[in-house]
């Protein structure tokens, strides 16, 4: 997509994307969802959540532009914006390069804003990686009640494998299987890579679930999200894989 008339107002139906919006043109959005937490203390208009928001809400703000995530959103919820007669750029993020360029395409083409310092400066970070430590296969649940982990095709688990972790499940043919407990402490893990969203795993929820096994309590915005913080992700993911030794 490249936008033919100036961009004025964006709501942003992706935690990821808003902080990207906002890390680059903040006076642009005009509406976020309720999980969209960074940057702090950003006073728009809340719109609902990414699974359910309120698109008559969407569409009284008049935005020339709703960018979404075809992984996050819901279709039918992205068609009635559309039937209203907003323009709706989705992207789709299942590898770091492809993060990349989604950024690129919604910053620049759909807002089109310069391309921003920081995203350079990102791209930088993973390209100038030192060579990982020795390769460990992990389990990298998401949510547990049922247990859920990351499968095939993802921009986490792309992550994790340029810093030394090769996910077991990365050849399932779902992108994030539910998997018996039991199945995953029989899988010969190296370690379990716990991050604190979707579910919040802390310290006292999950690893007790993976008894003798090192686990590592990552930030989830740093593995999930694509945005500014890809600049630290690198530094901040490596440090808590290198605590779990």
């Amino acid at each position: 997509m490249t936008s033919h008339r100036p961009v004025r107002r964006v709501v942003s139906l992706v935690p990821s994307l808003t902080e990207a919006v906002a890390e680059s043109a903040p006076d642009l959005l005009v509406g976020v969802t309720d999980w969209c937490s960074h940057p702090a203390g950003l006073t728009v208009a809340r719109i609902g959540g990414t699974k359910n928001p309120d698109t008559a809400a969407v569409t009284a703000l008049a935005p020339d532009l709703v960018i979404a995530n075809e992984e996050e959103n819901r279709p039918q919820d992205l068609a009635l914006l559309r039937a209203a007669g907003l323009d709706v750029l989705v992207t789709e993020v299942r590898s770091l390069a492809g993060a990349f360029a989604e950024l690129h395409r919604v910053l620049v083409d759909g807002c089109g804003l310069p391309r921003p310092g920081w995203l350079d400066a990102a791209e930088a970070a993973w390209r100038d990686l030192p060579a990982p430590p020795a390769e460990r296969a992990a389990v990298v649940p998401i949510w547990r009640r049922p247990w859920t982990v990351l499968g095939r095709d993802t921009f986490a688990g792309d992550l994790l494998a340029r810093l030394g972790v090769r996910n077991l499940y990365a050849g399932h043919a779902d992108r994030y299987p539910r998997i018996p407990l039991a199945t995953l402490l029989a899988a010969r893990a190296d370690l379990v890579v716990l991050p604190d969203e979707p579910y919040r795993f802390t310290a006292a929820d999950g690893p007790e679930a993976f008894p003798g096994l090192p686990a590592a309590l990552v930030s989830g915005r740093h593995l999930t999200w694509y945005g500014p913080s890809l600049t630290e992700a690198p530094d901040v993911l490596a440090g808590a894989l290198a605590a779990a030794d």
